[in-house]
């Protein structure tokens, strides 16, 4: 299939290497990814803390911070109108180590949102974006976007008025969205109005109370995370495909240089 020949196929799934010669069946040991977490052969360059800025596995483990201490918070937290402040008023004044755990969370938050940022300029810097990690780009900006909706749906949940306003402004402008929002482009050709656009789905109404309040609970704390940590399992698994983390040409150190 011709399809399959093409470097698009190539840089999303995975090639297999033909077991008729004996070093290409030992290719396909090495390049599996349970039997060999780390490739067989690294370049020594390109795990320098110099070149890699260590963003990656930075934001990886701002991550599971953010899992775990969002979850300790679920212990604490209503997503109704009347308790969700009186809940951070609770957490902050009452809980044992409250303010801790909460502080903890947001700024976690707002690393992880600096962190990836890094890391995409560090992947751009040094081109590893390029051939044959293009489609693990693809999958670091999709991460990117759902970071800072990550970022963006935990505003409201303090229900104060910081993030009234900011989930104010962000669901306004989806309005102008093209083709799904009332006073986008197209929008009103399609039948789109105030009761059926993209903004109403994201409140579940006009305006922002309750059930804006309820969804941006359940896309904060059960889907989005669902979807970072498919999307960060297939990141892990292109890098490991792609012969590990891409670097510059490898140097050879004067003891390593054979006399002809």
């Amino acid at each position: 299939m011709a399809l399959k020949k093409t470097q698009l196929w190539k840089s999303i799934f995975r090639v297999k290497h033909e077991r008729k010669d004996p070093r290409t069946r030992a290719l396909g040991v090495l390049g599996n990814v349970f039997l060999h977490l780390h490739p067989g052969k690294i370049n020594r360059d390109a795990v320098r803390y110099s070149y890699t800025w260590g963003m990656g596995g930075i934001s990886f483990y701002l991550f599971l911070i953010l899992t775990l201490t969002g979850a300790l918070l679920m212990f604490y937290y209503h997503p109704t109108k009347i308790q969700a402040y009186r809940d951070i008023l609770y957490l902050e004044h009452d809980v044992p180590f409250g303010r801790l755990l909460r502080n903890s969370h947001r700024w976690a938050g707002h690393l992880m949102v600096i962190t990836v940022w890094l890391h995409m300029f560090r992947v751009v810097l040094t081109g590893a974006y390029k051939k044959p990690r293009e489609f693990n780009w693809c999958v670091g900006v999709i991460l990117l976007v759902f970071t800072l909706l990550l970022s963006f749906t935990g505003y409201l949940l303090p229900d104060d008025q910081l993030g009234f306003w900011a989930v104010t402004v962000g669901t306004n402008m989806a309005r102008a969205t093209p083709l799904l929002g009332h006073e986008g482009p197209f929008g009103p050709q399609l039948g789109m109005t105030q009761a059926n656009d993209v903004r109403f789905a994201l409140l579940g109404g006009t305006i922002v109370d309750a059930s804006a309040l309820l969804r941006a609970y359940i896309w904060h704390c059960v889907a989005i995370p669902l979807i970072v940590s498919v999307f960060l399992g297939v990141h892990f698994w292109r890098t490991r495909k792609d012969g590990g983390i891409s670097g510059p040409a490898p140097a050879v150190l004067e003891s390593e240089i054979k006399p002809e």
